[in-house]
């Protein structure tokens, strides 16, 4: 059962209850969700709900109805995250785990891994330790290949998963590894299970053959009953009668265990198909359906790979795979990070550097909107996002040393530029670090219970409105008040009470603020994107750099323009914009912003720029990122 506690309740009483559960018997769980402290209770009780309800301090008794209960929703209702160094497995950003089957030797562990990195896997996976079906199959390096993992970490920075097969091993896991695997054949070795439970480490948890969703469960609660909150669940296909795969991919599990567990999922298309040709389509299919992350077998000589070589990929059919899921990640509102890992290392260094604890970035409005969803999916949880009342105030405060970052969007492709901040771009001395495309998907928000029939007016954003212009013409009797974020609209009608007032704004100002949403997905466009760009006063070092913004003029002659851009052209340099400003207080006289797909600010190009410098009157970069 839960127990959710009064606001006001002391610690007094809060030690008496503590006392008097494990006067019972039970494991005690204390736990805090939107500032409510609550605690999760497991065993068998002596008293009844009614009990614990008279207690001073217990607000509700929730009884949990499932046998997992530490694993259920019911207990824990805010989606877990599990930390691997700087990698977040359940956040915002999409995590892909890759490498061989099996750790070979020290040479192939160390081409993959430096492979898979450059295409954008965050955490390395390779067997040590290989359970077989035959006991004359490669079985694995043991120690050896756990000492080249350890290896692989330090030289290529990425950290490493690996495979546990008895209790046995505990003490070299927990000195080379950084998550702990337990495969599908030891998913009920409950010994195993308990073990792991207390080595305190990260533990992906995979599906046994013909393991139950309910079986995986509780599994999963032997880890969480010893302590460590730390567990991914891993679906790596299910034994059925079809012949065509090695094992049927259950994607529809997917769904299933976001609903029923706050546990984060990831999945295995290597080992569910068996077929190197059938991994991209179910790892494209699983992302699709909401999967945290994915776990591929990648090997760069597949024919001789000593441990199934047949379903692992090639390294550039990796690469094409990793650009498809960038593509499919922001439709479910998630992000494929090709520069996760030097981000995070940029970002530490800079925090080194500046002699400052956690770096800031600034965004406009409040909890809750797009810009701060951009600036978290950017960032993840290793920059505070600090709310600003105007995008002004977000260069001020990066100007003044309050804030180290800004997220501020440029573009969207339904309602086109946001030119104030061309503008500000042009007015600041502040650089260009980094971009992130969000798909913006707009609901109506209202008060519990409220119908669309009851709503007479809807307050939201002046571009949210032209956004959803098709569905707010079907209710042109509807008054439409203009708020300077969408999240301050929910806010906003929160704080009125009134049942007639609506808001348009995200999922998460709908959670946040404890309102519901009415219509979901009213945006006029489903193709609707927000480009933002992350601007600092010096750029992320070692980080990302793919891109380039510049903005510069010309004189007012015929083909001033054009020369320009043959510069580009004759140097293999694609534009992806070019977008003109007027200049302020010259009439009928233009900036032009251009985006590049190259680091302009790297000794390569640097011909290039000289070259336009002597074809424009006025030149900067704005970044390379």
């Amino acid at each position: 059962m839960i127990l959710v506690l009064e606001k006001t309740v002391t610690q007094e009483e809060k030690n008496r209850i503590l006392s008097t559960l494990r006067e019972d018997g039970c494991m005690v769980r204390e736990m805090s969700e939107a500032g409510q402290s609550i605690m999760g209770v497991t065993g068998k009780a002596g008293h009844d709900a009614n009990f614990f309800q008279q207690l001073p301090g217990v607000a509700k008794v929730v009884p949990i109805s499932t046998s997992f209960k530490l694993a259920s929703r019911q207990m824990h209702h805010e989606d877990t995250a599990v930390h691997v160094g700087d990698v977040v497995i359940g956040g915002e950003r999409i995590v892909v785990i890759a490498g061989p089957c099996a750790v070979e030797s020290r040479d192939q562990a160390l081409t993959i891994a430096r492979e898979v990195r450059k295409y954008g896997a965050v955490l390395f996976r390779g067997g040590a330790f290989k359970p077989r079906t035959s006991p004359y199959s490669f079985q694995g390096l043991g120690e050896r290949g756990l000492k080249i993992l350890a290896e692989v970490r330090e030289e290529v920075g990425l950290g490493v998963v690996t495979e546990m097969t008895s209790p046995t091993q505990a003490d070299m896991m927990m000195k080379y590894v950084d998550v702990v695997q337990i495969g599908a054949r030891s998913m009920q070795n409950f010994e195993l299970l308990k073990c792991v439970g207390r080595l305190g480490k990260p533990v992906l948890l995979k599906r046994g053959l013909s393991a139950t969703i309910e079986e995986w469960l509780m599994s999963a609660e032997y880890i969480l009953s010893e302590g460590n909150d730390d567990v991914i669940l891993c679906e790596r296909g299910i034994r059925t009668f079809e012949p065509y795969t090695r094992n049927t991919l259950d994607l529809s599990a997917i769904p299933v265990i976001k609903n029923l567990t706050h546990l984060p999922v990831i999945i295995d298309p290597s080992h569910a198909t068996g077929i190197r040709e059938k991994v991209s389509p179910m790892a494209r299919a699983a992302i699709a359906a909401g999967a945290d992350g994915l776990m591929i077998e990648v090997h760069h000589d597949p024919d001789k790979a000593l441990s199934d070589g047949a379903q692992s990929l090639y390294p550039k059919q990796f690469g094409r795979l990793m650009r498809n899921i960038y593509v499919i990640a922001p439709v479910i509102g998630k992000q494929l990070d090709f520069g996760y890992l030097d981000k995070a290392t940029a970002v530490k260094h800079l925090s080194k550097t500046k002699g400052k604890g956690v770096q800031r970035a600034a965004f406009l409005g409040e909890m809750g909107t797009f810009s701060q969803k951009a600036c978290t999916q950017y960032f993840g949880t290793k920059v505070a996002a600090v709310p600003m009342s105007s995008f002004r105030a977000i260069f001020e405060a990066i100007k003044g040393g309050n804030a180290e970052f800004g997220v501020v969007p440029l573009e969207n492709s339904l309602t086109g530029s946001i030119h104030e901040n061309y503008d500000l771009l042009l007015e600041y001395n502040l650089r260009i670090v980094g971009e992130i495309t969000l798909r913006i998907m707009h609901h109506l928000i209202g008060h519990p219970g409220v119908k669309v029939e009851t709503i007479e007016r809807v307050f939201s954003h002046p571009q949210v409105f032209q956004q959803c212009r098709q569905f707010l013409e079907r209710h042109d009797s509807w008054e439409l008040v203009s708020m300077k974020d969408t999240a301050r609209a929910v806010s906003q009608i929160k704080e009125k009470g009134d049942v007639t007032n609506a808001a348009i704004a995200s999922k998460e100002a709908a959670d946040i603020h404890g309102m519901e949403i009415i219509e979901e997905g009213i945006e006029t466009n489903p193709r609707n994107y927000t480009r933002f760009v992350v601007i600092g006063t010096e750029p992320l070092e070692n980080g990302p750099r793919h891109k380039s913004s510049l903005i510069y003029s010309t004189g007012n002659q015929p083909g001033a323009l054009y020369e320009t851009l043959k510069v580009f052209a004759g140097n293999g340099i694609n534009l992806v914009k070019l977008e003109s400003r007027p200049i302020h207080g010259k009439p009928w006289e233009y900036m032009f912003y251009v985006d590049l797909e190259a680091d302009i600010e790297s000794d390569a190009f640097k011909p290039v720029v000289s070259l336009l410098k002597e074809k424009t009157d006025y030149l900067r970069i704005l970044g390379s990122y």
